[in-house]
This record gives structure tokens, C-alpha cells and sequence, in this order.
């Protein structure tokens, strides 16, 4: 399942438990070769990106308010 979404939650953190927390909100980062091994660039705890598996988090969709207040932070 490949995800486009501009944000997600995390649904489970396993191995890496101090980078994701399960239930929080996330920013994706656009990068179509991470899609294509069903990775995802996130913004994680550390502030930075990283690659995570696509099966650790499930698209949501926010109103565009919101979206834009997220993405600032």
C-alpha cells in the first residue's frame, strides 16, 4: 500500500520505540525511491527524516487549517 498522504499516525513503533510514538501525528516527506520499497520519510522524535516501513502508520486525512498549522511546527 503505498501512501500519499501529507500526514499520518503511527500505529506501532516496534524497533523503534524512542523515534515513534504510537497514536502521534506525523509528517511525510515526498521521496518516490522510499515509496517504491514501502518506506516512508518521517519526521520523527529526533526532529530529523527518516525511512520507516509503510505498515507502521495509516494515512489520515486533516482539514487544510491544520495541515498548514502542523507543517510550521
Amino acid at each position: 500500500m503505498e501512501v500519499s498522504r501529507e500526514f499520518v499516525v503511527c500505529i506501532k513503533n516496534t524497533d523503534y520505540p524512542a523515534s515513534l510514538e504510537v497514536r502521534k501525528i506525523y509528517h511525510v516527506l515526498p521521496d518516490s525511491k522510499a515509496n517504491s520499497h514501502q518506506m516512508l520519510r518521517i519526521i520523527d522524535e529526533s526532529g530529523e527524516d527518516y525511512l520507516y516501513p509503510n505498515a507502521y502508520f495509516m494515512p489520515i486525512e486533516l482539514p487544510a487549517p491544520l495541515q498548514q498549522a502542523l507543517a510550521m511546527s
